[in-house]
């Protein structure tokens, strides 16, 4: 299977806005490079490389349209940068082995938490005895280094899942749903408005040895009326002021939430916005992102 990459020569000022870009529009993979062709697959948690001039570069599964990928990071990117032009990019194809090499190089296992381990299949995971979730090249599936990626599953590993009912709203490739059950939910729904998302999530579930049944994957529009004893949501602040009223409704009285994928500087604004439906705690940070978390008020 051959990728669809994506190129483009930035500022260091737009490196966040294009990778979030490029991310909410399905990226496998976003790598950054420096002049001196020095790769950074992803950057080591607490880092952010800054150079005068930076190559971002994106890759897509080959059936991608690249027209829609375009237009949803050009959308993300304005939320960011409002007043700067969208970078002109290059699109190429790329043969599978080149960047599966890269892949199987530089990623390695992660720790995030107490109990739960992101390990690449082909390694021996560093705790057998952890909780050890599975991923390999070729997957559309975050490594958890990304810091909103991995704010949430360091909050699901301090959670206690057993025979609870988790919501993932906009699952992606459903990293945070299948750490949810590997660490003990009892039900998994993942929502996402993109239906590649949800067969990503239904395959990578698969991977980790989980039953279909345990993680139902819906589309905004067909998901039943439900009550989760959890939510997490790692998307993007404007939607997240929009979807507070409905993601409350999703929630049984004092249900646990986790929201992430909010800058530093958006956390404070959007804390207070949702405290009209939920108790919420004092946001966390790592790097320029926040998370954040609270109770729903009692009905």
């Amino acid at each position: 299977m051959n990728w669809i990459q994506l190129k483009a020569e930035i500022k260091p000022e737009h490196i966040e806005a294009l990778e979030e870009g490029l991310l909410a529009a399905g990226a496998v993979a976003v790598t950054m490079q420096d002049g001196a062709d020095q790769p950074i697959l992803e950057p080591d948690l607490g880092t952010m490389p800054v150079w005068d001039k930076t190559t971002l570069t994106a890759l897509f599964e080959q059936d991608s349209d690249t027209q829609r990928i375009q237009q949803v990071a050009e959308d993300v990117f304005k939320v960011y940068a409002p007043n700067d032009r969208f970078p002109s990019i290059q699109v190429d194809i790329l043969e599978n082995e080149d960047w599966t090499r890269k892949w199987i190089e530089n990623f390695k296992p992660i720790s995030c938490g107490e109990r739960l381990w992101i390990c690449p299949s082909w390694c021996e995971p560093p705790n057998p005895d952890a909780v050890n979730l599975l991923l390999d090249p070729g997957l559309a599936f975050g490594t958890g280094t990304h810091p909103t990626t991995f704010l949430c599953l360091e909050w699901l590993d301090k959670q206690t899942l057993k025979g609870k009912t988790v919501v993932d709203f906009g699952c992606g490739s459903g990293i945070l749903g299948i750490a949810a059950l590997l660490l003990g939910a009892e039900r998994v729904i993942a929502i996402d408005i993109d239906p590649q998302a949800l067969t990503a999530t239904q395959d990578n579930a698969k991977r980790n040895h989980l039953n279909k049944e345990a993680i139902e994957c819906y589309l905004p529009e067909d998901c039943p009326e439900l009550k989760a004893d959890i939510l997490i949501a790692n998307i993007l602040a404007q939607p997240l002021y929009s979807l507070r009223d409905h993601l409350s409704s999703l929630c049984k009285s004092s249900a646990q939430i986790a929201l992430s994928g909010i800058l530093k500087e958006q956390a404070q604004d959007l804390n207070v916005h949702y405290q009209q439906c939920f108790e919420m705690n004092t946001p966390e940070f790592q790097e320029d992102w926040s998370r954040l978390t609270g109770k729903k008020h009692s009905e």
